[in-house]
Parts: C-alpha cells; structure tokens; sequence
C-alpha cells in the first residue's frame, strides 16, 4: 500500500509492531538518544529518536510528531524510508521499523522525552563502534550517511 502501513497479519495472526526513527544529520555527526535503564525495550543503549506509528497515521507523519515529542524539532519529512527492516515478522511482537535520514529541521534539539532517554548526543563516525546500539540498522544507517 504506497505511502501507507503493510497491515499483513504475522503467522499468530497479531499485526507487526510498526515503528519509525530518524537520524538528525547536521555538521556536528547524527543525533542519538540515549534509553534509560528502565524502558522495557532496548534499555540502556543509544538509538535514533522515533517510536510507534499510530493507528491510521502514515509513517512519515508519525515520524514528524515523535521528533517533535522527543527532542522537540519540526522535521522536514520527504520521501520515502530510507531503510526498512522487517526483524521477525513472523513473532507475536513482529517489527517493522523505519529509518529516515533527516537534514532539514527547525529547533534546536534538546531531550523532551526524559521519561524515555536521559540523555542526547551527536555523534560522529569513529564514535558509532563505541557505543552500543539498539539496533544493528542504526549502526548500518549511521555508517552510510556520515561515511
């Protein structure tokens, strides 16, 4: 479905976890967010803001409203994903996430979301193998746009 969410059912009938993220890319590297200790996914370790894509919510909206909620920019959104992962769609938590590079914003990062991350970074390239990473396709992702 262009534009929209692949609504196909995993083997248990459940519909895959949606989620969107996006890498800030400006001259100081790409902006991560640190997840707190406490999050029931992917705690203690650095990952793109982004988050769940809502019911009837197009992705790249989704995307815009969680930057906007997580480090408080207005992201300029265009195209499609630049990457997409399916990881395990076939699991009762099936994912499906999208990644965005994202180079046009207005606002100056900062963490709105301290109930999620307790802290925010921009990294450069030599940094990414340093730090431990929710995802393998953020790491992926980040070699690709600051390579």
């Amino acid at each position: 479905m262009p534009g929209g969410l692949d609504k196909s059912l995993c083997s248990d009938g459940l519909v895959p976890h949606h989620v969107v993220a996006g890498a800030l890319v400006g001259p100081r590297g790409a902006l991560l967010a640190h997840r707190r200790r406490d999050r029931t996914y992917y705690p203690d370790c650095w990952d793109l803001p982004g988050g769940h894509i809502e019911p009837g919510e197009q992705a790249a909206d989704a995307l815009s409203r969680e930057l906007l909620e997580e480090v408080g920019v207005t992201a300029t959104i265009t195209g499609a994903s630049r990457l997409r992962v399916v990881e395990d769609p076939d699991a009762p938590d099936g994912l499906v996430l999208h990644l965005w590079v994202v180079t046009a914003w207005h606002g100056e990062p900062m963490n709105v979301a301290t109930d999620e991350h307790d802290e925010l970074r921009w990294v450069t390239l030599p940094e990414i193998d340093s730090l431990r990473l929710a995802h393998p396709a953020v790491k992926d992702l980040l070699n690709d746009v600051l390579g």
